[in-house]
């Protein structure tokens, strides 16, 4: 039988913080710092306090709108040739678009740059190759690169240096249009882009109980053109949430279900995910603790609930506080994937983060690879059948009178040694004199061999022309556009805006 889904949550659990969750969307609401949203959402019913920006949505009005999300959808690489569903009984792995920083091994030992584009693509291009990872997002967040034209450019070497879908932040209205303009101009048109989605937004509400403009903004123009969105809230317990698991998965499902039904008020069958990346408060520091085991209980936790809703679930896995390559890594690396994986979270992202996701390494992009591997393997359990038994097979081999018989060369042992079997490219399993006639290189070591291979063997994605040149063009019409007309364009006066659960981040001068 395959492994079965972990549970932390009974029926009545989940029901009790599920009917919490509808009680605090409807006697304390959510801020939509928005007006025309905020508008929006009361002519679906919702309830409008005009002093706090608060919006109260009455638990019938929730459930009608949740009832419009879709159970699944398929996502696309730009030609369209490349294609997975996520749906709310499979896993699919995935990046994540927060890192600001790169591993450099011709650094000193643990230090880290600003990554730069160079680093994003050989990043796209190294998800390429990956067997296991599906989809990349902007995970290497290029420092050399206007920030109100990241997505521009990011899209560009998308289209050029892979197969699979992509993901971004909802990053207000005009880059949000920027980036379905541009994909769809990719694809060959808007129409195409809607049928077969290419994108995968993140819309982060602010915790405690908040929607920020500028997510609200992009996710309503992701949402008009049916491209899946995670929305995922950072709750932290003790901070921006109770310090109680329970409080927090409270508010962090009146957080969750708050975004989803938006999308739908925005756009009726818009495609979400249920997402988290709430997890506990490191209570010595006040820093976030993804890599906690608590963090780990959370995410078990949302994976039922989204069940509950029939809504394909988001989750972190393979993150870590670490910042190096060292034994904690690995271990809450692999702890909190494999369990991501076994509660049944359908997208688990993260795949090659360290540092609580804001530093990058392509070495552990192809060692989490390796990973997910080891998690698919142990996911699809033990096959019991009267040919698996093999009492013929064990029959023949022990009875056999020919000295140094074994299993190895038995037809059954080809027939199911690569089902049975996972066989590791990176891990290292063989003696140590062969290890030292190797060069005594660790998983590291070994990891980022694989990444040259990799980069020295890839070939770009050919572009026409006219594409080309009409990508270039749009390039360079944002990169003139004035920081006064992004910000005038989501509404935003002045001052600093953060991007959340990130270290990014712009101000108007």
């Amino acid at each position: 039988m395959k492994l079965k889904k972990l549970e932390v949550l009974s029926k009545e659990e989940i029901e009790t913080i599920t009917s919490s969750a509808l009680r605090i969307l409807e006697t304390i609401g959510i801020k939509i710092d928005d007006e025309k949203t905020r508008k929006r959402c009361e002519e679906k019913g919702a309830i409008i306090d005009g002093i706090s920006s608060f919006v109260k949505f009455p638990e019938n009005i929730t459930k009608d709108l949740l009832k419009l999300v879709p159970d699944s959808f398929k996502l696309h690489g730009p030609d369209g040739s490349f294609n997975f569903e996520v749906n709310t009984k499979t896993t699919q792995f995935a990046t994540i678009g927060t890192p600001v920083r790169i591993y450099d091994p011709k650094l000193e030992k643990n230090k880290l740059k600003k990554s730069v584009l160079a680093d994003t693509i050989q990043q796209i291009r190294v998800v390429d190759s990956l067997e296991n990872v599906n989809c990349s997002h902007i995970d290497v967040w290029p420092s050399d690169v206007k920030f109100t034209a990241v997505h521009a450019h990011c899209l560009y070497q998308w289209a050029k240096n892979t197969k699979k879908p992509y993901g971004l932040g909802c990053l207000g209205r005009l880059a949000s249009q920027d980036m379905v303009n541009i994909t769809s101009l990719i694809v060959g048109s808007e129409e195409d882009l809607i049928k077969r989605p290419r994108l995968v937004g993140f819309m982060n509400p602010t915790s405690p109980l908040q929607l920020p403009k500028l997510m609200t903004n992009g996710l309503e123009v992701f949402a008009k053109y049916k491209q899946p969105t995670i929305v995922a809230p950072e709750a932290l317990a003790g901070t921006t949430a109770p310090v109680t698991l329970a409080g927090l998965l409270a508010q962090t499902c009146a957080e969750i279900i708050g975004g989803i039904i938006l999308a739908q008020v925005f756009s009726p069958i818009s495609p979400v995910f249920f997402g988290t990346v709430s997890c506990a408060t490191d209570m010595r520091s006040g820093n976030s603790a993804l890599g906690a085991i608590e963090s780990s209980l959370i995410t078990i936790a949302i994976a039922q609930i989204a069940r509950y809703y029939n809504i394909p679930s988001r989750g972190p896995g393979g993150v870590t506080e670490s910042k190096c390559f060292d034994v904690q890594n690995g271990f809450e690396r692999f702890s909190t994937m494999s369990l991501a994986a076994q509660a049944g979270i359908n997208y688990i992202t993260c795949a090659g983060t360290y540092e609580s996701s804001l530093a990058e390494a392509l070495e552990l992009l192809v060692i989490d690879d390796e990973l997910v591997g080891l998690v698919r393997r142990a996911m699809e359990g033990i096959n019991v059948n009267e040919d698996t038994i093999a009492i013929d097979v064990i029959k023949k081999v022990a009875t056999s009178e020919q000295k140094g018989t074994n299993f190895l060369a038995e037809s059954h042992t080809r027939k199911y040694m690569y089902k049975e079997l996972y066989i590791p490219k990176l891990i290292d399993r063989g003696r140590r004199s062969t290890w030292k006639k190797k060069g005594s290189k660790d998983i590291i070591e070994r990891a980022r061999a694989k990444v040259d291979q990799v980069l020295a063997d890839f070939q770009p994605y050919e572009l026409t022309k006219d594409l080309d040149t009409q990508l270039l063009a749009i390039i360079k019409e944002i990169e003139a556009r004035p920081i006064e007309l992004y910000m005038n364009a989501e509404g935003i006066s002045g001052g600093s805006v953060n991007i959340t659960g990130t270290e990014i981040s712009f101000e108007k001068s």
